[in-house]
């Protein structure tokens, strides 16, 4: 497309450079006759020559000419290339060109005469990072980290650290940039709640140990232990005279 500007920015200045001594509607053809220009849209198909006038010619689909011209061919009509971040804003005629216009998420690095000829992808904020500026079609977005007491874990926005004494809770581990701390309950009412706990069960315990030792002794009184003597035992006998 910038070669199609050129060209015709060459024709339109040409005769100024090297000279013309033909009307404001006219341009001096191959063989020096000054010809009546061509219409937007139309090129010539044949110079004037004598009393024959110039005969033009439609430009053909995908070509145009803006401008009265002494030109035999039109111009190629641009394209709106979508990988270079850039479509179709309004279409191609034999009397203007393709009007493109950036995406959106992009904006243009290469403008010419009002026109941007190639765009990229707005920068994505990295994690730890916040938009300061969001992206525009002529300027890329703007990022800041986040400073300390602040997190971003997607890189949209800094939020700030929870306060985990605010929460009457205590903090088990530090921040950063991309992660909030990390916040745990107090542990005291736990503590409160086991030492009754463990009174009990150890009463409990006691109790039930004593309990079974009172048992023990009761079966031992009703139960003596009874003396046994040897069934072969016997008194000695005595000879009697």
């Amino acid at each position: 497309m910038r070669k199609t500007f050129v060209r015709f920015v060459f024709f339109l200045l040409y005769p100024v450079a090297f000279g013309n001594d033909c009307g404001p509607s006219e341009y001096k053809s191959a063989a020096g006759e000054c010809c009546p220009m061509c219409n937007i849209g139309t090129v010539v198909r044949s110079d004037c020559t004598g009393d024959l006038s110039t005969t033009c010619k439609p430009c053909p689909p995908g070509t145009f000419i803006s401008e009265p011209n002494g030109l035999h061919n039109c111009f190629t009509c641009r394209n709106c290339v979508e990988s270079q971040g850039l479509y179709i804003q309004s279409r191609c005629t034999t009397i203007k060109d393709t009007v493109c216009d950036v995406l959106d998420g992009h904006y243009c690095i290469d403008y010419s005469n009002s026109q941007c000829f190639h765009a990229q992808k707005h920068s994505v904020c990295e994690p730890g990072q916040e938009t300061k500026i969001p992206g525009t079609k002529t300027l890329d977005t703007i990022c800041v980290n986040c400073p300390h007491g602040f997190f971003s874990p997607s890189g949209l926005s800094c939020t700030k650290w929870t306060d985990c004494k605010a929460r009457n809770e205590i903090q088990i581990e530090i921040g950063s940039s991309v992660k909030d701390v990390i916040c745990t309950p107090k542990r005291r009412g736990r503590y409160i709640l086991i030492i009754p706990v463990a009174t009990l069960f150890s009463i409990i315990l006691y109790l039930w140990q004593r309990n079974k030792s009172f048992k023990l002794k009761c079966y031992t009184l009703q139960h003596p232990v009874e003396e046994t003597t040897s069934a072969n035992t016997t008194e000695p006998k005595y000879n009697t005279p």
